[in-house]
């Protein structure tokens, strides 16, 4: 009897620390910065008509703008699901060095721009740095990316497709912004965690 008991402490112990290894490696959960009600967790940059309805953001005038997280990140993924029509222009730029004025020179913009006239950084890519690997268009159906920043490697992965995989080194750490160009585009189901 007394051996049995110690197996079974010894098995509980096993279950214990493997149990405790695969959440150490899953790290912390995901934080939802948008879920459909406020914008609580962004600051308004540009002009953009950003507003609330069904459940997501949406904008479709306005010379431009950006919601810019008001937290900054170094080394994360980031879930965002994203509606555009075709001649819409977004993206989401991360790691962002001057949040009160995002841009390609000051952050990656990982790209949503279907009619981009070089097709090479349309939808998927990360303009000047990585060229999309598939192109997916996006326009008329709801979109899932998925970012993933760690060091100076990322990955973007669109719909379950990976679409970028590289190595650069320009941006270390900033807020991300979610970003109106033109058309009508629409993000809802925002999330981020942080990674290491």
């Amino acid at each position: 009897m007394k051996r049995l008991s110690t197996v079974a402490a010894a098995a509980a112990l096993i279950v214990g620390v493997l149990g405790l290894t695969a959440s150490a490696q899953r790290g912390p959960a995901f934080t939802t910065l948008f879920d459909g009600k406020n914008l609580d967790a962004f600051n308004k940059v540009g002009d953009a008509n950003w507003t609330i309805v069904d459940g997501a953001v949406q904008a479709d005038k306005g010379m431009g703008g950006y919601l810019v997280t008001k937290q900054p990140y170094g080394d994360f993924e980031i879930r965002a699901e994203f509606w555009v029509d075709t001649p819409a222009n977004s993206g989401i730029f991360i790691r962002c060095a001057n949040p009160q004025m995002p841009g390609g020179d000051t952050c990656y913009e990982v790209n949503i721009y279907d009619t981009r006239p070089d097709p090479a950084y349309a939808t998927g890519a990360i303009v000047n740095v990585a060229k999309v690997a598939t192109p997916i268009k996006a326009a008329g159906k709801w979109n899932t990316y998925e970012i993933r920043a760690q060091g100076s490697h990322m990955v973007v992965t669109l719909n379950g497709v990976k679409t970028v995989d590289v190595e650069d080194g320009k941006h270390a750490r900033g807020p991300f912004a979610l970003q109106y160009g033109a058309g009508v585009v629409k993000f809802r189901s925002v999330q981020v965690r942080p990674l290491g």
